[in-house]
């Protein structure tokens, strides 16, 4: 069954309440393809690889977190840039890209999703009293010793996390934001939690955390971003009854 292009963005945006966020890029539809859509192709950033496989596997559109025509890069369509795009448009194929919508929202959002992997509950914004926080606070179903997290991390995420802390005391309370959110690390001290898990890290997260008295895990921020699309194309296939399938293009950072 195809379903019209138009139809499926219209959805998206209002199911993600994309109009009403400030993001860094425009969210939706960023490169427009043919008009009936069949099969989506899902993926976390919108490289020229994972843009290879759409067109071996005869997608009609792609869906990413990480899009492109960012706030502050280069307008100018050459290198790399025009290279994705030609591929785009020489296949038909649309590009709908979702950043913070697709960090927030309660349902598909990066951040719950997280949640829902890792076992933790949610009990609230990591900035507290801000229903649309991009990061969370919750616990853990039991606590655990920080390497037993850092090891729990490693086997749902797939890859080795870097671990910042001091002691062992088990953890139970702790904060997350997905991605490059290792500055909101003020955020989850100010919340009292044992420990703060993001993406990336740098240099000042280290004494943050040291001084702070609380443990950070940096889990990779393409690991902790792949839920979000992967959730939003299994709705989407349901809703429009199309063909959805995630590729996971690997990304150590």
């Amino acid at each position: 069954m195809s379903v019209r292009r138009d139809e499926i963005v219209k959805y998206c945006n209002r199911y993600l309440q994309a109009s009403t966020i400030k993001d860094y890029c425009p969210n939706g539809l960023q490169v427009e393809g043919r008009e009936s859509v069949q099969r989506i192709v899902g993926g976390v950033t919108a490289s020229q690889a994972l843009i290879d496989a759409a067109i071996a596997r005869n997608a009609d559109m792609i869906l990413v977190h990480h899009g492109y025509f960012w706030k502050g890069e280069d307008s100018c369509i050459s290198g790399m840039k025009r290279r994705r795009l030609a591929a785009l448009l020489g296949a038909e194929i649309s590009l709908l890209a979702y950043h913070l919508p697709l960090d927030i929202h309660a349902e598909v959002g990066n951040n719950v999703q997280l949640a829902h992997l890792l076992g933790f509950s949610v009990d609230g914004p990591l900035e507290a009293g801000n229903p649309r926080s991009v990061g969370l606070t919750g616990e853990l179903q039991a606590a655990m010793l920080p390497s037993e997290l850092a090891q729990h991390l490693h086997q749902k995420l797939g890859r080795e996390c870097q671990h910042i802390g001091v002691g062992d005391i088990p953890i139970k309370r702790v904060a997350w934001c997905t991605g490059a959110a290792q500055g909101m690390i003020d955020l989850a001290i100010v919340q009292g939690v044992d420990a703060y898990i993001s993406g990336e890290i740098s240099e000042p997260t280290v004494h943050a955390a040291r001084e702070n008295g609380v443990h950070y895990f940096a889990a990779g921020h393409h690991a902790t971003e792949r839920g979000g699309v992967q959730a939003l194309g299994r709705h989407l296939a349901e809703y429009f009854s199309l063909d959805f399938e995630f590729i996971d293009i690997p990304n150590p950072v």
